[in-house]
């Protein structure tokens, strides 16, 4: 029986990784239990388990108690007591296991798909990925092993439940550390990473040995490291910029492959404005604003990407602008149109922001907040120069427009006078005359219109006969008064 108990904690401790001192206390918690639920509630009754040879003690204070007398009841008992023990002390060890793992990358297995949720099989535990950490365009089928990275880990009673994730940025950070040795031993850094899952990641690099190049330690020989990473994220583009320390040149590198003509850094604002040439302006964007929208969340600074003509048309309204204000020099207020101020930057500015730009006194950054504020405060009633020059360049167009439109509507009235037409028609003319949607608008709302115009001459008839009807009622009421007059006249008459 001792060696028995010994051979049974040990196959224990070996099958679920349990400590040998945790079973013994277990088994000992349970013999109590079942002794007291024997014998009664009582402090005195102990009960100890020899470590080397397995021999059980039971005492009711210097009385020996032998474990064969306690029962079929008593020994169920210890029975469920010793396996409620082993399963806490197996979650608990399961627990740190995964708690170690955590923000770390595992394989798994997919096991099966509930709604859309897709739980899959870890060992020991089943991971949980719901629908918000899973990649939009991934399927999942049951057998398939998938990496996924450990988001959480939480104890649920003696239930341990693992979330995982796909679409975490750091997933990218460990796969390159599994893929590329010289991101383990840290002698290439990530210094930073932009993600949109399913789609394109940003990740930039810096080696700490200058005889290793990180971009190329990071692609690998005909690119073996980043296909595998490509693969295995499903196709994800991954573009791999070196970081720069000085945040034009980091910038420059993060909106490749697009050639960049100038940048200039607004620190006040941590804003940069760049300017490419126009045929490089739709690849510095990127398809639907996404490589612009990667760079800035790598680099840190709100990115303005724009062309050369947009960057002077900019510039030419903040000089205007400002030019009205007394007492700034000219040098400044092109400096800061150089650095892509607005007038509604400069509002929302304090002095003290503004001290940054070089050669710029306390005095002139009080003005120039306090002329900005002022020239949005006036609103539509202050005109600057640049805007009435472009409304005096505009109006010989508008009244090219307007001529056109006249010559246009005058035959249509000539054609409604010769033949009479109504008026509803010459708005249908017009109508036509618009863009589609517009059509479709006008005549929807002439069909209601039409619709109304119904109901109110059904509501007009539907009138008439009730009037008709309390006339006759009316006219039936005199005459029968007249006869009831006639009648008590002719009975007068008769008694007299």
């Amino acid at each position: 029986m001792n060696g028995e108990l010994l051979r049974l904690v040990d196959s224990i401790h070996r099958d679920k990784d349990i400590d040998k001192e945790i079973i013994f206390r277990g088994i000992e918690d349970a013999l109590l239990s079942a002794a007291r639920k024997r014998f009664g509630q009582r402090d005195s009754i102990m009960i100890t388990i020899d470590r080397e040879s397995g021999d059980i003690l039971a005492f009711d204070g210097d009385d020996p108690i032998d474990p064969a007398d306690l029962g079929r009841i008593a020994a169920q008992t210890a029975k469920q007591v010793i396996i409620h023990k082993i399963r806490e002390a197996e979650s608990e060890v399961i627990f740190e296991e995964f708690e170690a793992k955590l923000h770390d990358v595992i394989n798994g297995t997919v096991q099966r798909v509930e709604g859309s949720t897709v739980i899959f099989n870890l060992g020991k535990v089943e991971g949980i990925m719901p629908k918000r950490e899973q990649v939009p365009d991934d399927t999942y089928r049951p057998g398939d092993r998938v990496k996924c990275y450990v988001l959480g880990v939480k104890k649920d009673g003696q239930r341990v439940k693992v979330l995982l994730s796909r679409t975490h940025p750091d997933i990218v950070k460990r796969l390159f550390e599994i893929e590329v040795p010289e991101v383990a031993d840290r002698v290439i850094e990530i210094k930073g990473l932009a993600r949109e899952p399913g789609s394109r990641t940003k990740i930039a690099v810096l080696s700490s040995d200058t005889r290793v190049d990180c971009v190329g330690a990071c692609v690998g020989v005909r690119g073996s490291r980043i296909k595998n990473i490509v693969a295995e994220l499903g196709g994800e583009k991954i573009d791999i910029v070196p970081w720069s320390p000085q945040p034009e040149m980091f910038i420059s590198k993060a909106l490749s492959p697009a050639e960049i003509y100038s940048i200039t850094l607004n620190p006040a604002l941590n804003r940069a404005k760049v300017v490419v040439p126009e045929d490089q302006l739709s690849l510095a964007i990127g398809k639907k604003g996404q490589n612009v929208r990667l760079a800035a969340r790598l680099t840190k600074w709100a990115i303005d990407v724009m062309s050369k003509e947009e960057s002077d048309h900019l510039s030419e309204q903040t000089t205007n602008a400002l030019s009205t204000v007394e007492g700034v020099s000219e040098n400044t207020v092109a400096r800061l149109a150089r650095l892509g101020y607005t007038i509604t930057d400069l509002a929302r500015l304090q002095p003290e922001d503004l001290i940054v730009v070089k050669d710029m006194s306390d005095e002139e950054a009080v003005l120039i907040v306090e002329g900005a504020r002022r020239v949005l405060a006036e609103g539509p009633a202050t005109k600057l120069e640049g805007t009435e020059q472009a409304e005096e360049e505009a109006q010989p167009e508008v009244d090219e427009q307007q001529e056109q439109t006249a010559q246009t509507e005058e035959p249509a009235a000539q054609a409604d006078e010769s033949v009479g037409e109504p008026e509803a028609e010459a708005a249908d003319e017009s109508a036509e005359a618009q863009p589609a949607e517009a059509s479709e608008q006008i005549d929807e709302v002439q069909t209601e219109q039409e619709q109304a115009e119904d109901d109110d001459a059904v509501s007009e008839s539907t009138e008439e006969p009730d009037a008709d009807e309390s006339n006759d009622t009316e006219g039936a009421a005199q005459e029968a008064e007249e006869e009831t007059a006639e009648l008590e006249q002719a009975e007068e008459a008769e008694t007299t």
